[in-house]
């Protein structure tokens, strides 16, 4: 197969979205050339397509993947031609189906785990897992709120949160969707617009809301995220699904109750390999245990990522989508 890529010329819609063929080249020092089996789909990449988030143009999009290597630089021992590896990437590319990655940032997967499932789940779950672990460092009975529960963070925070201990208030956006965050390990799934909400976390919690919330959908959930956390609580925004978060007043923390809000990314998380290398054992020990799963809903080829990207848009989606070079 000759390679290829899909890129950004300019932000847009899903037509926005190009194929080129490119020439990868040869590995450098320290350096993995990969040849993708499986892309993961995540919002981010709809983020950088519309230019929420800025990015040099032309800009590749996908930030995770899984595939076989096929080719290394000098000095690199960690992997070998032939080895099954998998990634999360802060820079975009991997809606690709060649990669050259340092090698200090690809995983190699186990043997009981398929590319397929590796490029699913590696980036959502290690957001899950940084999460609930390191940002909000959530313990055992503590509750939490988690939006967008059957979507592919949201689905596997539920599930991390329970196995932690944590008394997870899930809210989705159909009967089929809160069907699903119970399956996951929630103990109350709620539906609905977001009006009420609030209200309804408190009657769960006997009026003293939650200690968190995990918040994905941005501008449309805001306030009432906010209005259902306990005095202390901890928002934590971390996506922008609805639109970006609108400006507030930090007076809104005070009249809450002393609140703390963090606007946390993957990323600054797992800066340093040893922090990456961390979350990845968790997750794989979580995968290895059954206490997550890939819960891959969705497949389309490659050629049709903008077909991918207009069913996450319109939130048409449940679990993990993968894209197939």
């Amino acid at each position: 197969m000759d390679p290829w890529r899909l890129i950004v010329r300019a932000p847009g819609g899903p037509n926005a979205i190009e194929r080129e063929s490119f020439d990868p080249g040869a590995p450098g020092p320290d350096e993995v050339l990969l040849a993708h089996e499986a892309i993961g789909l995540n919002f981010i990449d709809i983020y950088v397509r519309t230019g929420l988030y800025p990015a040099v143009l032309p800009t590749g999009l996908g930030g995770e993947a899984a595939g076989i290597v096929i080719a290394v630089g000098d000095a690199v021992n960690t992997v070998a031609v032939g080895d099954r590896v998998t990634y999360a990437s802060a820079a975009p590319g991997s809606y690709a189906t060649h990669r050259i990655l340092p090698a200090s940032r690809l995983l190699t997967l186990p043997d009981d785990i398929p590319c397929d499932v590796a490029a699913a789940i590696t980036l959502k779950g290690l957001t899950a897992a940084f999460l609930a672990e390191d940002c909000a460092r959530m313990t055992k009975g503590q509750t939490a709120l988690v939006h967008a529960a059957a979507g592919g963070v949201g689905a596997l925070l539920v599930s991390w949160l329970a196995d932690m201990g944590v008394t997870v208030i899930a809210h989705s956006g159909s009967p089929e969707k809160a069907a699903r965050a119970l399956s996951a390990g929630a103990a109350h799934s709620l539906i609905g617009d977001f009006d009420t909400l609030a209200a309804r976390v408190r009657d769960l919690t006997a009026g003293k809301g939650v200690d968190a919330v995990f918040d994905g959908v941005g501008a449309a959930s805001w306030s009432e995220s906010l209005a259902a956390l306990r005095p202390r609580g901890l928002m934590v925004s971390f996506g922008n699904a609805s639109g970006p978060v609108p400006p507030f007043s930090v007076l809104e923390l005070s009249k809450g109750g002393s609140l703390f809000v963090t606007r946390p990314t993957l990323f600054d998380y797992i800066r340093e390999d040893a922090d990456y290398r961390r979350l990845d054992q968790r997750l794989f020990d979580q995968l290895s245990r059954g206490v997550i799963t890939s819960d891959i809903q969705q497949r389309f080829a490659l050629t049709n990522a903008a077909d991918a990207h207009r069913a996450l848009e319109s939130r048409k989606t449940v679990g993990s989508t993968v894209l197939i070079p």
